[in-house]
């Protein structure tokens, strides 16, 4: 079975490994502005990943982890809050660790954002900003970068992990622009690349077309570029 993936727009991802396993990436959906109403559904989540403490990553987290009661990997501070809110089963870990799901190996890795959570009016301090390298049952590896700039170790990630294929911020502003992820890309090593955290806002001004025109010269690469909504098999 190939790997399928469907994009909820902005960060969100719902990734079908080939053994069936549901994974979703940064649980922003139900209020989530870029994705049609119809595309909101979700028929199972075994494992939940969330990169940092921001709603427009975190927003459904405590809803759709009572409503599916998945396996949560997140930083350790997120994995407090979600306690706070009476969720249970969160597996705490920080970058450099790896933990692990009925044969998928998930890595926290770096990456340089801010995070904090809204509780009851109060601004919670929600760890480190990460992102994740997901290496499924049949050894097909993702890279999430979350909301990040641009940074050298993107290079070790590369080397270490070897991603068949990476999603990155372009949007600009609150992440890397198109400029930044261009060189993330050269970094990383990388030959599939889904553009992410764009279009969701009028202030995230970079796009997939601005680029493809930055990596022109990077043989054999392949720029996805998905709709709202939209699924693929990778």
């Amino acid at each position: 079975m190939a790997t399928r993936i469907k994009w909820f727009g902005h960060a969100t991802f719902l990734v079908e490994s080939p053994q069936g396993k549901h994974i979703l990436i940064d649980p922003w959906v139900y209020g989530n502005p870029a994705c049609p109403e119809s595309e909101k559904t979700l028929p199972k989540v075994d494992l939940m990943l969330i990169t940092h403490g921001h709603s427009d990553h975190f927003g459904d987290a405590v809803r759709i982890a009572k409503q599916f009661s998945p396996t949560i990997m997140a930083i350790y501070e997120i994995y407090l809050h979600l306690n706070r809110h009476g969720v249970q089963k969160v597996q705490p870990m920080n970058k450099g660790g790896t933990a692990y799901y009925e044969g998928i190996a998930v890595t926290m890795v770096n990456a340089f954002h801010s995070g904090g959570l809204d509780d009851g009016g109060q601004l919670h301090y929600a760890g480190e900003p990460v992102g994740f390298v997901i290496r499924l049952e049949d050894g097909f590896t993702l890279y999430h970068a979350g909301d990040t700039c641009l940074f050298g170790d993107m290079r070790l990630i590369g080397e270490l992990y070897r991603p068949d294929l990476a999603m990155l911020p372009i949007g600009d502003l609150f992440t890397m622009g198109p400029r930044e992820a261009a060189y993330a890309i050269r970094l990383l090593g990388v030959k599939r690349v889904i553009p992410m955290h764009w279009g969701t806002f009028p202030l995230l001004t970079g796009t997939p077309e601005q680029l493809r025109e930055e990596t022109r010269d990077i043989e054999g690469l392949e720029i996805i570029t998905m709709r709202p909504g939209e699924t693929i098999a990778v």
